[in-house]
């Protein structure tokens, strides 16, 4: 007979025990400074206020938690894992009671002058020329179309239509004080009205091109310093460059063209030619036989959350969602070659790396053209950055910081084929190095297939019977899924259960849809025990090697698509080197690994598809947090092809998204626009990339009373981002929430000296607990006493003083 009352007994044990542990926590926690005050110390009363301050956060924390079944007695948890779970919400909150930094507003754009000040600053301006009013819009930097009055293009003879070679000018000025410009082509110079140089002045009348709305007002949040904390929101996982992959015909538009929206963001030609009935991948994915293909300007049909076939990371809505707050945007370079060679048309190399070198050099040039449109080299807001003080200055400068990733199957072509690796320690080592010289930061070992560095998770449903045939292809081996039983239920691989049909709803669908065009009726994978699964490949010593690569050349490495087997040891030889640069970028990790990545000082960032499913997540990944680490969260888009987008929850519900909404600092969102068409997060979903400020604040609608603390962790994640990748550069941890780091004043005061930067500062003592304006501030021991310690610094970021805080 089942002892109830046994059971009870030991819930009631594990409830005793978990408040005598939080209380045990609280207490410990209370020593954390807080530098909440602007001032440089505090009298005695305001540190008993707050303490009560935090005496009351933290009992909050406990009352809802057990208010919403937060493990607390629950059957099946034990005193540790409560424990845990009280940690890391306690250490949350009190974060977020911690003081924001100042953040001030930059312009959108340098101010346009009544005559360009170079031959950058006329971009999407309207300047007289000989007598007519002509916008100017870029098609590279320095490179124009001149378009009239008449939606016309001027060309040497005359006026033209459409755009072309022969509708691009290249300006270049003459003298300084008062300059001119000339326009060459091919054909030659530019000569209107007898004139062939060209005295500039703004003015009114001109036609703009055609391009997709922004639609949000005021400037961009920026910091006070460029080496103060940051705010913003990160996206560590996304592909604005897959309209390259699989062999390029696979996906349909474009993030730029050098002729702007009206050509970016057109449908295949195979889905054109056919009148959207063509379009197979498509109909697979959405299930829809026929969709309209008409893009730019209407945008009947795509994009939306369902089509994953269509461009949807087009360099306008990579603005308004940088408009809207993002200021981290991680951009993974992606392919797949087996799949790349099944699908039936392709114009670009199937080759992973060969894919991969051609995205990065397509992220430098959408570089370039962002640069044309704002005015000159550097001055768009599309910065790719290589080191996390490079990041730092420039979200603080208001703008996107850009970190380059890579996420394929066939990493440095390691392969494997019937078990035999086909690359070797020089071939990664050789590699590294290559990519690393091309920007790459942020990497995964494995993405669909099993390869020479590690096992893969799988994929599931109707998607992995399919995936799992072209794995037998690239190594001439099925999956080798087993029985396994999770002590969680849930840390195993995907499920291999061959449902019979593809859910356009499921991570990575696209794979699955095009593997079942023209995979082999032979290539049928064998009939696996009975659920749940786990992949019998491991993390291999290739696989370790590369790991290591990356820590020695200060890359993050990102565990995902791994199987649980492989991640585990991969976190085991993580624990041995000591290393923290670890992001699981979009939820293909388990729960077993969350709490382990967090505890190394990484980072995370949950797939975002749905606001209600996200709202979710984060509350489980806020119990998780470590209290010794900085704690923000992010989202993996994971757009572009490759993952289902957010669903709409409805007009209709009791909470909708209402327009316009205030945005980071300040900014006022109005529904976005396009051509002809206007989106609405409400109705629409997140239906393209310029939809992700208005998914944040469905998130707060979704999250109720909760909605400022999540947004708040939101806004914290570009600053938690930015730590885990300090410390993968060698950066000691803040020494205030990591105690056994504090140096003695006498030591600080030998080790920080007037001239150095704050990244020598750092080098010296470690992260900062604080970043706010031109100070930081540290933790330090005097004898059984633990100080507080200031250091400031100019306005370029040298020493100017060091003192002890009051």
């Amino acid at each position: 007979m089942h002892d109830t009352r046994g059971e009870a007994g030991q819930a009631r044990h594990r409830l005793v025990w978990a408040v005598v542990l939080a209380g045990a926590l609280i207490a410990g926690a209370l020593a954390l400074p807080s530098y909440a005050g602007q001032g440089g110390g505090r009298t005695g009363s305001m540190q008993s206020i707050q303490n009560q301050q935090k005496q009351q956060a933290l009992g909050k924390v406990m009352k809802n938690q057990i208010s919403r079944g937060l493990a607390l007695g629950e059957e099946g948890d034990d005193p540790a894992t409560v424990l845990t779970k009280l940690s890391g919400t306690a250490a949350v909150a009190l974060q977020r009671e911690m003081k924001d930094p100042e953040l001030r507003k930059v312009p959108v754009m340098q101010k346009r002058l009544r005559t360009p000040q170079d031959r950058y600053a006329m971009a999407n301006g309207c300047y007289r020329v000989a007598g007519q009013p002509v916008f100017f819009k870029p098609t590279d930097l320095g490179q124009y179309l001149l378009y009239t009055a008449g939606a016309r293009f001027l060309v040497p003879d005359g006026t033209a239509d459409k755009p072309s070679d022969a509708t691009v000018w290249t300006a270049q000025q003459v003298g300084r004080k008062k300059p001119r410009f000339t326009f060459t082509n091919a054909s030659g110079r530019l000569t209107l009205g007898g004139t062939s140089t060209f005295r500039l002045q703004r003015t009114t009348g001109c036609t703009a091109y055609p391009e997709a709305g922004v639609d949000i007002s005021g400037r961009p949040a920026a910091g006070v310093t460029k080496y103060q904390e940051v705010r913003g929101y990160v996206d560590a996982h996304t592909h604005g460059m897959a309209f390259e992959f699989l062999g390029g015909d696979a996906h349909c538009g474009k993030p730029w063209d050098r002729f702007g929206a009206p050509y970016a963001l057109v449908d295949c030609v195979d889905h054109t030619l056919t009148g959207g009935f063509g379009g197979v991948l498509e109909d697979a994915l959405s299930g829809k036989a026929h969709h309209d293909p008409v893009g730019w300007p209407t945008f009947k049909d795509w994009p939306a959350p369902e089509s994953l076939t269509h461009e949807g990371t087009y360099w306008k809505w990579l603005e308004r969602s940088w408009r809207g707050g993002q200021r981290i945007f991680v951009n993974l370079l992606v392919e797949n070659n087996q799949l790349c060679n099944l699908y039936p048309i392709k114009r670009n190399s199937c080759d992973d790396m060969t894919s991969i070198r051609l995205q990065a050099q397509d992220m430098y040039k959408l570089q370039d053209y962002i640069d044309a449109q704002f005015g000159g080299p550097g001055k768009g807001f599309y910065r790719i950055v290589t080191n996390p003080f490079q990041a730092r200055k420039v979200i603080n400068a208001g703008k996107m910081a850009v970190i380059m990733g890579i996420e394929t199957s066939v990493p440095f072509g390691c392969s494997v084929k019937l078990g035999t690796p086909t690359c070797d320690a020089a071939d990664i080592d050789r590699q590294l190095d290559e990519v690393h010289a091309m920007g790459v930061r942020q990497m995964e070992l494995v993405n669909k297939f099993d390869n020479a560095l590690s096992g893969v998770a799988g994929d599931e449903g109707a998607v992995g019977p399919l995936v799992n045939a072209a794995n037998l292809l690239e190594t001439g081996s099925f999956w080798d899924m087993r029985h396994c039983d999770p002590a969680d239920g849930e840390s195993h691989d995907r499920n291999q259960t061959g449902n019979p049909a593809i859910d356009p709803e499921q991570q990575d669908a696209l794979f699955g849809a095009v593997a079942q065009l023209g995979l082999p009726t032979i290539a049928v994978p064998p009939l696996y025990p009975a659920p749940n699964h786990c992949n019998a490949r491991g993390l291999t010593t290739l696989g370790e090697h590369t790991i290591q690569g990356l820590a020695d050349r200060h890359m993050v490495f990102d565990p995902d698509h791994m199987s649980v087997k492989a991640r585990s040891t991969a976190l085991d030889y993580i624990d041995r080197i000591g290393y923290p640069g670890v992001v699981s970028s979009h939820s293909w990790a388990t729960p077993d690994a969350y709490p382990r990545i967090y505890g190394e000082g990484g980072f995370i960032t949950p797939y975002a598809g749905d606001s209600t499913g996200f709202v979710d997540k984060w509350r489980r990944h806020v119990g998780w947090a470590d209290p010794r680490y900085y704690w923000g969260i992010g989202y993996g888009a994971d757009m572009n092809g490759l993952g289902a987008q957010g669903d709409p929850r409805g007009a209709a519900v009791a909470n909708p998204v209402t327009y316009p909404f205030k945005g980071l600092n300040g900014v006022t969102v109005n529904k976005q626009t396009a051509g002809q068409r206007t989106w609405d997060i409400n109705v629409d979903g997140v239906a393209q990339y310029g939809l992700y400020p208005d998914w944040i604040q469905d998130l707060t609608k979704v999250a109720g009373a909760d909605g400022d603390a999540l947004l708040e962790d939101i806004e914290r994640g570009p600053e938690a981002y930015l730590q885990m990748w300090e410390r993968a550069e060698g950066i000691a941890p803040d020494s205030c929430r990591n105690p056994e780091l504090r140096k003695s004043v006498r030591k600080v005061g030998k080790l920080i000296e007037p001239g150095m930067s704050t990244r020598a500062v750092m080098a010296a003592v470690g992260q900062p607990y604080t970043r706010l304006g031109s100070t930081y501030g540290f933790c330090a021991t005097e004898g059984k006493k633990n100080v507080r310690i200031k250091v400031r610094f100019t306005p370029g970021g040298k020493v100017v003083a060091l003192r002890r805080a009051r």
